[in-house]
């Protein structure tokens, strides 16, 4: 029975690719486009009672692309746009970093993916369940990023996900658990199966 200090598992999803359309180092507002799904498969997320937390790789910041402010605005953006469908995103973190990038943000940190230290952080301010969740992204290194904790990761083919199964389907070191068509199609793989698979195997325990 779930009391009101019971940790709550999450759906992380990338952005790019996964929740809105991958343009490319996204920095302006005119350029975001929700995945036409998106909000549809958010809103089954936040039915089902668990938490909605975006994780995403920004390193146009680190690169000189783009301005932490830009990438503020595009999520204050993409925040509007689902809530004018009714859904919800209760987190949102973003890496600036990368080793190659311009100072100061050319470190080696523990927040870009495929680390975890973005769930870690969520896992921290949202009381989360992190060994309940799951991940879903248009990148290997998002699947990766479950890895790391032990929790299912979705791939999704949207954004560079096609691209990646080309890529790395003849070499997974570890393949996602499932390869999505999107992100609608991901959370109905989970929801609708998966999880009470996953339950049910945890109750015969």
């Amino acid at each position: 029975m779930k009391t009101k200090n019971t940790p709550t598992p999450a759906v992380f999803l990338d952005r790019d690719g996964t929740v809105c359309e991958e343009v490319g180092y996204l920095s302006d507002i005119k350029n975001l486009h929700l995945i036409p799904t998106a909000a549809k498969a958010i809103g089954i997320i936040n039915q089902a009672g668990w938490k909605t937390i975006i994780v995403s790789n920004q390193s146009g910041i680190a690169r000189g692309y783009m301005t932490a402010a830009e990438v503020d605005q595009v999520n204050h953006k993409l925040l509007h746009l689902l809530q004018q469908e009714d859904v919800r995103i209760d987190g949102v973190y973003y890496c600036p970093h990368h080793p190659q990038g311009l100072p100061p943000f050319n470190i080696s940190c523990h927040c870009r993916k495929p680390a975890a230290g973005m769930l870690q952080q969520a896992a921290r301010e949202h009381h989360l369940a992190l060994d309940r969740s799951i991940i879903i992204g248009d990148k290997v290194t998002d699947v990766e990023t479950g890895q790391q904790l032990s929790i299912p990761g979705i791939l999704v083919r949207t954004g560079f996900g096609e691209g990646e199964i080309n890529k790395y389907r003849q070499q997974w070191q570890q393949a996602p658990d499932y390869i999505a068509s999107d992100i609608l199609d991901a959370v109905h793989w989970w929801f609708n199966g998966s999880l009470q698979k996953r339950d049910s195997n945890e109750g015969k325990k």
